[in-house]
């Protein structure tokens, strides 16, 4: 009988030499060096995890992404454990110096996270323990990886609904930027793609203001809703160690303690909450990117997207495509897939947590990159691109876009609506007839459709009296845009992140 030799090492200078059968995958003139990973459990097994099986099992390559909160999660639990007695000063000092070294030195580049660690909670853990011994073993007293990871996810996300708001607010400066100077630029407005009534450009793009400001709301309604702390909860039910949970909780600068242990491991609430928030800005954006590739076409010529913005053909030397929002518009789908994934994995799982939870990561590391993204390049795009003014304006002259107020003239002199209705409709349809418009037609052409009409209908079509008469609320109308903006301005004075009191790092889940 042939055997060969596997050599497995454990951790990283530790190696063992034992006999093995040969297989048909292994030679017995073959020496398979294997490694046993670094992992936070295994006492009560009796043999090793099957690779693929770790490899299936694994987290590292992706939640390596919130290093940072794990790190801080862990200092706050270590200084509450000291203050409770459970840990020695001398313990809560070695491991908080071990603790930082390591953040430090990953932040710099001299350490590493390799996969050969099972997940970020590992790989902390066993770094610790190189670097202090003994006292770092006590690092998870009191906590277990389910409450753990509940945190990292909350404070990682917690933080990134900060950023993408960073994001929204900076797009609606320059949203807003555009609605003052174009109080006076006046497009047709649509309804089925079909010109409608004249508006201005400022009122059009006051419109996705609108849509961005509550994006704002409900990304401030998801962190308060999602501030406070799992961590204390255990695997599922708590611990007898005597922690005091508020002032982890304080630390991190959370509102306070999740009050069911149960449901503070296993809720993913906030990160589907996020998600559809995100979900809903790529749709305002999509939204947006659909008018302006319209908008960009040579049948419209409304806007001309910025070089910088723009793409060519490799085939076709006079192509200028606006590739960025064609991209943003398709990366839509992407985030939409993020949130029905995480949707799907949650709606069959019972208390309290289960392994199919580790799905809310990938997916939504990648929507909040992709929404950032987007959001970033989008407002570049805004930002640099020209609005064709002049031929806005013919559009909007053109279509009947006045028709309405014609009716409204006849209306003022005492015609009832649905009569006046009736009257204007036909007169479009002599219009179309002799292609031409309504303020085309001579007096007595108008009058031979109906005797009310007067000189000063002229007056009364007119693209600036079909805008500027328009004051009510919200309307386009210079003054009614003006109060708008005036109002739309000092909201952005304001900032709730100020307001109430986050002053979160950007590099950290650190509170207050």
């Amino acid at each position: 009988m042939f055997y060969g030799i596997i050599k497995v090492r454990f951790c990283d200078n530790y190696y063992f030499s034992c006999m093995l059968m040969p297989t048909g995958r292994q030679q017995a003139d073959k020496t398979k060096e294997l490694t046993i990973m670094p992992q936070l459990w295994g006492g009560r097994f009796t043999k090793e995890t099957d690779q693929l099986v770790y490899d299936f099992n694994a987290s590292i390559s992706f939640d390596r992404k919130f290093f940072g909160q794990d790190i801080e999660g862990s200092i706050a639990h270590v200084v509450m454990l000291a203050k409770q007695g459970i840990l020695t000063k001398e313990e809560k000092d070695a491991i908080l110096k071990g603790l930082t070294g390591i953040r430090q030195d990953v932040e710099e580049g001299k350490l590493a996270i390799t996969e050969e660690y099972e997940d970020i909670h590992s790989f902390v853990e066993a770094k610790l323990i190189e670097r202090i011994g003994e006292a770092g073993k006590k690092l998870h007293t009191g906590r277990s990886r389910n409450d753990q990871v509940a945190l990292d996810m909350r404070l990682y996300t917690r933080l990134e609904v900060l950023h993408v708001d960073e994001l929204v607010k900076e797009l609606l400066c320059t949203l807003l930027r555009i609605m003052e100077e174009n109080t006076d630029t006046y497009m047709p407005g649509f309804t089925h793609l079909q010109k409608a009534q004249p508006v201005t450009l400022a009122h059009h793009v006051g419109a996705y203001f609108e849509m961005f400001k509550r994006d704002r709301l409900r990304l401030k309604d998801i962190y308060h809703r999602m501030n406070y702390c799992p961590l204390g909860a255990g695997a599922l039910a708590g611990t007898t160690y005597p922690l005091d949970r508020n002032y982890t909780a304080s630390l991190l600068g959370f509102e306070g303690p999740t009050l069911n242990s149960m449901d503070s491991v296993s809720d993913r609430d906030y990160v589907i909450e996020f998600l559809s928030a995100l979900s809903t800005i790529m749709m305002h954006l999509s939204r947006f990117c659909e008018e302006i590739i319209i908008w960009n076409s040579d049948e419209y010529r409304f806007v001309e997207i910025d070089d910088a913005y723009s793409t060519g053909s490799s085939i076709m030397p006079q192509k200028k495509n606006p590739d960025i929002a064609e991209l943003v518009r398709g990366k839509t789908g992407r985030v939409y897939g993020a949130l029905i994934s995480i949707l799907t994995t949650m709606k069959g799982i019972p208390l309290a947590y289960n392994k199919d939870m580790q799905e809310d990561k990938e997916l939504t590391f990648d929507a909040i990159d992709t929404v950032k993204g987007c959001l970033a390049l989008f407002e570049g795009m805004v930002r640099t691109m020209k609005f064709r003014k002049e031929i806005m304006e013919r559009s909007a002259m053109q279509g009947f876009t006045n028709a309405t107020d014609a009716a409204d003239y006849l209306v003022g002199r005492g015609v009832p609506f649905r009569d006046a209705h009736g009257v204007i409709g036909r007169l479009v349809l002599y219009c179309i007839d002799r292609k031409c418009s309504i303020e085309d037609l001579t007096l007595e052409e108008l009058k031979e459709i109906s005797p009310v009409f007067e000189a000063d209908v002229y007056d009364a079509v007119s693209l600036q009296t079909c805008v500027e008469k328009r004051l009510t609320v919200g309307a386009p109308g210079k003054g009614a845009m003006q109060k708008v903006i005036e109002a739309q301005k000092e909201y952005l004075t304001r900032d709730w992140q100020d307001e109430e009191g986050i002053y979160m790092t950007k590099d950290s889940g650190s509170g207050k």
